[in-house]
């Protein structure tokens, strides 16, 4: 999977020219030129989501020329349009640059986050903005054909308030939360989640949306949203770590989601942390989750705290100053450095970002994780990774799914353009 500094999967060779044509396309070879050099802007479109002409020139090495007169063919055959001009927030001096995007009519992006309480639709455009969300709070561990059910009713609802029709949509991303096995489409291990053994979800969900499905762990999702409009942007080595109610780590290698050989890289919930520990429900004793997970510390308070304490009341009273809320978590967050620590002394990172709901804890989460890491990997480099927070809040893993397709459908999304790009720039617009 590509960062948002590189060219998407599947765009192939850039095709080079210094100078532009000098003449109208003649032959079969520079027809075949002309088509490949406009798909390089659209694929560059499609990952970055807003682009200037300059910005385009200088990620393909095409010359201005080139690309003025590719993005005037594609504007004539109704594929992009004129964004907004200039760059929010950015001072210009002189006359500020034009962006173009995708046009909305090309197509759109759906997105399913399935967390353990909660599922999460959305529908965006290829300009990456979106266009309708919904959510709904449910258990999702039991009952894999009621969820699915209700994520089908869901994108309806979603794809009917944005207008977007169906036909439109390129692909759908698919989160779920437990190590997933892409080649079948189906979680590899069900510990977490007893409803969907034997559950082949993304055909399930394509056969009750009739479109193509991708789906992956949540925290890699999370980790691709990170790295493409987040806390993770410029880095090609990143941890991403998820904490909430479970505890998830999404790896990026080279600008790369890295799933390891049978999907369950980066699944440091379930190493051993502890051996004389509590026994967990996956079956081995002492994981990281039965120490730093949601139920653990808040079991650790309810003692004093009352037996209907949260893991957002403990960190609501802690943000207040409470002693014991503010132990409970700086503790976790020293257990959990111990674990990142030893990924990043195996990975070599430049950046850990710490998202879900546990990262809310700020400071007193995250200073005894970068004490932990420092410990652990300072002996060999000066440059230990950095450590920041996630900036996606409880939306990464839905903007990750979203991001999935934006970056990965290539099959569906070249099915529907080749027809537009191989014709002359001067014929009718449309599929």
């Amino acid at each position: 999977m590509n960062a948002s500094s590189d060219v998407p999967a599947g765009t192939g060779s850039l095709v080079t020219d210094e100078t532009g044509p000098a003449s109208p396309p003649t032959t079969p070879t520079t027809r075949s030129m002309r088509a490949r050099n406009r798909r390089q802007v659209l694929d560059l479109l499609r990952e970055h989501g807003v682009l200037s002409q300059a910005d385009i020139a200088r990620k393909t090495g095409l010359s201005r020329t080139t690309i003025s007169t590719v993005v005037a063919e594609l504007r004539d055959l109704g594929l992009i349009v004129e964004a907004e001009t200039g760059r929010p927030g950015t001072a210009q001096s002189g006359r500020p640059p034009v962006l173009i995007s995708i046009d909305d009519s090309v197509g759109s992006a759906v997105g399913i986050d399935f967390g353990l309480e909660h599922i999460r639709v959305a529908v965006a455009n290829l300009s990456h903005t979106v266009l309708a969300e919904r959510s709904r709070e449910l258990d999702v561990r039991r009952d894999a054909a009621a969820c699915l059910e209700l994520a089908a009713t869901l994108v309806d609802e979603v794809l009917a308030e944005a207008a977007v029709d169906r036909a439109r949509v390129i692909g759908v991303g698919m989160g779920l939360p437990g190590p997933i096995d892409r080649g079948r489409g189906m979680i590899a291990s069900t510990s977490m989640l007893p409803g969907w053994r034997g559950v082949r979800a993304a055909d399930e969900m394509s056969d009750r949306l009739g479109l193509p499905v991708e789906v992956d762990n949540d925290a890699n999702l999370a980790a691709l949203a990170e790295l493409l409009w987040g806390a993770a942007q410029g880095c090609g080595h990143v941890v991403y770590v998820k904490a909430a109610t479970g505890i998830g780590c999404g790896v990026i290698v080279d600008g790369h989601i890295d799933r390891g050989a049978r999907g369950i890289a980066g699944e440091i919930g379930h190493t051993v942390v502890d051996e004389s520990g509590l026994v967990c429900y996956c079956g081995s004793r002492g994981c990281l989750e039965t120490i730093v997970g949601a139920p653990a510390i808040v079991d650790l308070l309810r003692r004093s705290h009352g037996e209907h304490l949260t893991l957002p009341a403990v960190l609501a009273l802690a943000a207040q100053g409470d002693a014991g809320c503010q132990r409970a978590l700086a503790d976790a967050g020293h257990v959990l450095g111990g674990a990142v620590a030893n990924v990043c002394t195996v990975l070599n990172p430049e950046r850990v970002v710490v998202g879900g709901t546990l990262s809310l804890g700020g400071e007193l989460v995250l200073r005894p994780l970068r004490e932990a890491i420092q410990r652990a990997t300072g002996q060999f480099t000066t440059e230990v990774a950095e450590v920041v927070p996630g900036v996606l809040g409880d939306r990464a893993s839905l903007l990750g799914a979203l991001a999935l397709v934006l970056l990965e459908a290539n099959t569906h999304f070249s099915w529907r353009l080749d027809a537009s790009l191989q014709r002359p720039a001067a014929a009718p617009g449309g599929d």
